[in-house]
């Protein structure tokens, strides 16, 4: 361990640094908690400056200690990424045992899966970039060496003051060898109950799809606005069994998270974002989706959503360009109004809404049966 610990000198910060920063571990400056304790948010000087950080201190009451420590200090050092949550430092002094992370202002993302606030476009991004996390840890990174997280699950992706979304936790991850088909252990279950890839969880066979299960569930977490779990009768009812029953029967739409900002979904993004997740769930692992294929998904759904956010920003710019200008009290008043036909360009171009076809940056925008297609004006 002194050799180890020597390694990652660099990132020890003192007990008495981290006690000034959370008022020696005052209640107010706790900001969350989990399967390793209180979380703290303080200022500290660590190795790249000082900053505001999160603090995790360990509490060996819930199940976590030394092993999970000292392999999160090791992989979190060792792997960088930008959708990979930052070590910062760590102390290991006066019977405390504390990481140190960059602070991510707003929390997990299971706290915010049904949030009314967020956009379907939002939610697609926060996916995608966890999801680069993701796959990132799972290629070649040039040592024939791939990470298995083993515990991927929303709360455990973290969303910093802008959004982007980070993977934390890699308490319980494991390395293995990157140049064959499939990397598996034999290996004790751990994990958490409703994300665990069935066949690790019956057989105790550990791959990188069953990172790609797990994540499949959390992509049905995030269209459905809710965890995949809920109380029933004292215990939990694991819903993930239902999600693959509805997409099985094409009634996806029952699913889906019924907020305002949710309205606007263009169905190919939809269609591209659940087909991807179904496909993460699949039972057989040889079926599922590498990461990278993930990825590139979501940056299908991603794009094909964008055009439609756009739509009533032309809208208005369209009614402002009829002179004499519109009026009207909302959007879908402005919808009836175009829908009767305007002029623009002084007479020369007709816009009719019943028609499908919105003027935009040059282009028109055709609607046909949910689908967008763009021709040059």
């Amino acid at each position: 361990m002194d050799s180890f610990s020597k390694e990652f000198e660099h990132l020890f910060i003192k007990l008495e640094d981290i006690k000034s920063a959370t008022n020696n571990f005052v209640e107010k400056k706790v900001i969350g908690g989990g399967g390793f304790g209180k979380v703290y948010k303080g200022e500290v000087s660590h190795y790249k400056g000082r900053s505001m950080v999160a603090f995790k201190r360990l509490d060996r009451k819930f199940g976590q200690g030394d092993t999970e420590f000292w392999k999160e200090i090791m992989m979190l050092s060792r792997y960088t990424h930008e959708n990979l949550i930052s070590l910062l430092g760590y102390c290991n002094e006066g019977g405390e045992m504390i990481l140190v992370y960059e602070l991510a202002s707003n929390g997990s993302l299971d706290r915010h899966l049904s949030s009314t606030t967020l956009t379907w476009t939002q939610r697609i991004k926060i996916c995608l970039d966890a999801a680069r996390g993701l796959s990132y840890l799972h290629e070649d990174k040039g040592n024939h060496q791939r990470v298995i997280h083993r515990d991927i699950k929303s709360s455990n992706i973290l969303l910093d003051e802008n959004w982007n979304s980070k993977v934390s936790d890699m308490g319980l991850a494991r390395i293995g060898p990157a140049n064959q088909q499939y990397t598996a252990f034999i290996t004790n279950i751990v994990g958490t109950p409703g994300y665990l890839d069935p066949v690790y969880l019956d057989m105790g066979i550990l791959t990188k799809e069953s990172d790609v299960y797990s994540f499949g569930v959390v992509l049905f977490e995030v269209l459905c606005g809710r965890l995949c779990f809920e109380k029933c009768n004292g215990g939990f009812l694991n819903l993930v069994p239902t999600w693959k029953k509805s997409c099985k029967l094409n009634k996806i739409d029952k699913l889906i998270f019924k907020d305002s900002n949710m309205k606007n979904m263009d169905p190919t993004s939809m269609v591209a974002f659940t087909d991807i997740a179904f496909r993460c769930l699949n039972k057989s692992r040889e079926k599922r989706p590498l990461m990278a294929d993930v990825v590139e998904k979501l940056e299908i759904a991603l794009k094909s959503q964008e055009p439609v956010d756009l739509v009533p920003k032309t809208y208005e710019e369209i009614g402002k360009a009829v002179v004499p200008p519109l009026i009207y009290r909302s959007i879908e008043e402005l919808k009836v109004l175009l829908s009767k036909g305007v002029l623009l360009n002084g007479g020369k171009t007709v816009i009719n809404y019943s028609a499908g076809s919105f003027l935009f940056n040059y282009f028109f925008i055709f609607l046909r049966n949910g689908k967008f297609g763009f021709i040059k004006c």
